[in-house]
């Protein structure tokens, strides 16, 4: 099974995520963490990456792009995997199709969890990480609504688009998914 998560800030792709890859056994691609690990060994590419992360912004399509290629040329992915981050605009969607496409594999589904931006910056204002600070909350709600609101008109047409409420409960919200994926196969 290989599957993207797309949520706004704070709307609990980490929760189901987790959830989602213990219980199809897939590891999980968290871009954000993985980038921010990076930031902290002081890699290359954490290097390049760290001004727009610390301001709250995207980071670069082209190196988010070989970031991601990197990380799905990795072993313990070729069965399967949970991409949680990214894409986040059309191009790096559209960008993923090209790559997967390259090592013959192909995208199953899209979950959105779909939360109101009010509920995003209030449940993002709760969470404790270094770099919730309401402006860069404001900035990254604003990032994701003109950016990777796209990506469902991309996705949509192509059939792979779950829209999933992400107000309910964190457990109702997994069984949703689970139910959904397994109906729609």
């Amino acid at each position: 099974m290989r599957l993207v998560i797309l949520g706004g800030p704070g709307a609990g792709k980490g929760t189901q995520a987790k959830l989602l890859c213990s219980y199809l056994g897939i590891p999980c691609l968290d871009i954000g963490q993985i980038l921010r690990q990076k930031i902290r060994a002081q890699t290359e590419l954490g290097r390049q990456a760290k001004p727009f992360v610390e301001q709250g912004e995207l980071v670069p399509d082209e190196m988010m792009i070989q970031f991601v290629r990197q990380q799905l040329l990795e072993p313990d992915v070729a069965k399967g995997w949970l991409l949680d981050g990214y894409p986040r605009t059309a191009f790096q969607a559209e960008e993923l199709d090209f790559l997967l496409e390259d090592l013959d594999q192909r995208l199953n589904w899209v979950i959105y969890l779909n939360v109101p931006e009010k509920v995003l910056k209030n449940r993002s204002l709760e969470r404790s990480r270094a770099d919730d600070q309401l402006g860069i909350i404001e900035r990254r709600i604003e990032l994701f609504y003109q950016r990777t609101i796209p990506i469902l008109e991309y996705y949509e047409p192509r059939g792979h688009l779950l829209d999933v409420n992400g107000e309910q409960p964190p457990e109702q919200i997994y069984q949703e998914i689970c139910q959904r994926l397994s109906v729609d196969g």
